[in-house]
């Protein structure tokens, strides 16, 4: 491209985003055109990735192509394997989209559109973009360690073994969320879980055909696994209608017994073998069903039906209880900023980091397409009806158990909708009803299937309906199996610092010990949760919100201390920044989780209302048999959350009178990064 057209390029793509901006910012009608939604985010995520990401891995990071990764240095074929870019973006995008930026701004729509878009937008270019770059940075320079063990190694042993308790706690709390909801969007799915189950040899398949057959051949392997995943997703359609049905179709127990051993295998197995692979080619199927979603947006051009803002930013939602803020930043935690993606961020991915060159765009990039997941995911769930909206994610306690109690309780709301609309709205997606369907996953589902629908062919509604549940499972599970051995590495990192030998991720012992130990863990919370009679969203949900964004907070405050160490004290505001206004926030919607009067808001108060209609007796039916269960499990949450809260002030006061010791030219740990050495020989592409 020549030179001097460039500016002009960025000119351009810095126009298309303020215009997309503007258009949504100054719509007074009563509806806009999603498209202002897609031009806003492509021209925002450019100018980002160009100048913003460029700019701190070149000033902050000082990226060095030259120096040799710990995948080329320690390079075990297990765990540590240089791994080819795209792969590594693959495995890394697939690995941190779980459930978050689908579930999360679907019931962020509670509040209106405008709240969750600028969120999405803001929110990943100045934290969760910055977050997932730069601890892949400091883990890579540091042979691959996990956040915890980074934490003690350069804060010290005291906020150092707070972190890797706090971290390792959030981390069983965030797997078992992410199999509780696999578990539920694949219950009773044959068409589902026959697509999720043959992702698993596919992936070797793939693995070894890269590996084996025809190393380095990346493009054939992809197009291989790419259709063999068609054919798949083809054939549990036939599958979901022939006498085979019978053979995929469980409950959840079941399922939950499946995920656990998966969870296991994955985390014990090579990650060339499966985990790589299997995260590579289901992002081709993420990707693209998000890029689909994206063209029939373009061609369809819907309207978005949700207002910019709705009367629930008062905290009186059906969707989610409490107030626009701090809980619109609790919902949309993946999708803005996550603390879970540090911990992939620190986990496998920098075990596969072939160059340093990368890093850029496998942190700051995976996580853009995570923020635009995230708002096609808004886009969905807006062009629905608000009164299917919420019909379908209010709790049948809040709206009423039937159909025509539901319908008059929103309407009285002021979001019209009626009993005929939902039953055929039920048909056409080919299920018996869609009342009452909380957790996001449903209604957001059928927000594609009517865009995808109206781009391509309305006589295909259910079969898009049910892509896109596949879609979601598919999303959650990739996620699961990542965190599951990013978890080994944490737990080996806090036992190693008690019996050495633990610690040693090439003992195969002590690789099947520990993986067995953190998925009985996160297994046990899996199997509470699905067989709660109310779901087991009671017993994790309210948590994985707080904790998620804690751990962000925590990530960055290692990362800030890291580069203040670094000589970088005058670029630290990069990562010092959001710091502060993710700690801040995320204590606040503590605080009101813990103290609100409200007991749809706070766990102590939803508690002690519980335990006083139990005393009373006016419970009767599954309400009695489940009180004794609920009133343990939210006074369970408070104590957790005063704990969580307690590790991330540890952490963030320690990173600050570390730094400030420093600056004043006082003892501090030293770094603990791994000393330059050059490439190996052959080992840089």
């Amino acid at each position: 491209m020549p030179e001097k057209l460039r500016p002009l390029i960025w000119v351009a793509v810095a126009v298309l985003g303020a215009a997309g901006l503007g258009g949504i910012a100054l719509n007074r009608g009563e509806t806009i055109n999603a498209i202002w939604f897609i031009g806003a985010a492509a021209g925002v995520y450019a100018l980002a990735f160009r100048f913003y990401a460029g700019w701190i891995a070149a000033k902050l990071m000082v990226v060095d192509e030259t120096r040799a990764t710990p995948a080329e240095r320690i390079n075990d074929g297990r765990d540590f394997v240089p791994t080819h870019r795209w792969i590594t973006f693959g495995h890394h995008f697939a690995a941190i989209a779980g459930a978050g930026p689908l579930v999360g701004p679907t019931l962020a729509m509670q509040f209106g559109y405008m709240p969750g878009t600028l969120w999405l937008l803001a929110g990943a270019v100045f934290g969760g973009c910055v977050q997932d770059m730069v601890v892949l940075f400091c883990s890579t320079r540091r042979d691959g360690r996990t956040l915890g063990q980074m934490a003690r190694d350069e804060l010290g042993p005291v906020a150092g073994s707070a972190a890797l308790l706090g971290t390792l706690m959030i981390m069983v709390l965030i797997v078992a969320v992410l199999g509780l909801v696999v578990v539920n969007a694949m219950k009773h799915s044959p068409w589902g879980t026959s697509t999720v189950f043959a992702t698993i040899p596919i992936a070797i398949l793939v693995g070894v055909y890269m590996r084996n057959i025809r190393p380095g051949r990346v493009l054939e392997g992809s197009l291989i696994g790419l259709a063999l995943l068609l054919l798949a997703t083809a054939g549990g359609g036939w599958l979901d209608h022939s006498p085979l049905r019978a053979w995929f179709d469980y409950d959840g127990t079941t399922l939950a017994m499946f995920v656990i051993g998966y969870g296991f295998v994955a985390a014990i197995l090579p990650v060339w073998l499966l985990l790589a692979p299997r995260d590579y080619i289901s992002t081709f199927i993420k990707i693209g069903a998000i890029m689909l979603l994206a063209f029939a947006v373009v061609v369809l051009q819907p309207e978005m039906k949700m207002p910019a803002f709705t009367r629930f930013m008062d905290g009186t939602g059906p969707v989610v209880a409490g107030n626009l803020f701090p809980f619109l930043f609790i919902t949309i935690a993946c999708g803005a900023i996550s603390g879970f993606h540090a911990l992939i961020s620190s986990g496998t991915t920098p075990k596969l980091i072939a160059n340093e060159r990368d890093i850029p765009m496998v942190g700051y990039g995976s996580m853009l397409m995570e923020s635009f997941v995230g708002l096609m995911a808004l886009i969905a769930a807006a062009v629905l009806d608000p009164g299917v909206y919420f019909a379908i994610n209010s709790p049948a306690g809040i709206v009423g158990g039937t159909v025509e109690k539901a319908v008059a309780t929103i309407s009285g709301w002021g979001f019209p909708v009626t009993a005929e609309t939902m039953n055929t709205l039920a048909r056409d997606m080919g299920e018996t009803s869609l009342l009452a369907r909380t957790g996001g996953a449903p209604s957001l589902a059928v927000g594609m299937a009517t865009i995808f629908a109206g781009a391509f062919g309305k006589s295909m509604l259910a079969l898009w309906y049910h892509f896109a549940i596949m879609f979601e499972a598919m999303f959650i599970l990739t996620a699961v199996d990542a965190g599951t051995r990013v978890g080994r590495f944490m737990l080996q990192d806090l036992l190693g610092n008690i019996w050495k030998p633990f610690a040693n991720t090439r003992s195969y012992p002590m690789t099947l010990l520990s993986s067995g130990l953190f998925v009985a863990a996160w297994g046990y919370f899996l199997y509470i949760g699905v067989i709660d009679p109310l779901g087991g969203i009671n017993i994790l949900w309210p948590l994985f919100g707080i904790s998620n964004q804690m751990l962000a907070a925590i990530a960055l405050a290692v990362a800030t201390v890291i580069f203040v160490k670094s000589g970088k004290a005058k670029y630290a505001w990069v990562t010092a920044t959001p710091t502060a206004v993710i700690a801040v926030i995320t204590t606040y919607a503590a605080w009101e989780k813990l103290f609100s009067a409200d007991p749809r808001v706070g766990f102590l108060a939803g508690a002690d209302a519980l335990a006083a209609k139990l005393a009373a007796g006016t419970l009767t039916g599954p309400a009695l048999t489940s009180a004794p269960k609920l009133i343990f499990n939210q006074r369970l949450d408070a104590a957790l959350t005063v704990f969580f809260v307690a590790v991330l002030w540890v952490v963030i006061i320690e990173a600050a009178r570390l730094s400030l010791r420093h600056l004043n030219g006082q003892p501090v740990p030293p770094l603990s990064e791994h000393p330059w050495e050059a490439h190996p020989v052959g080992g840089d592409d």
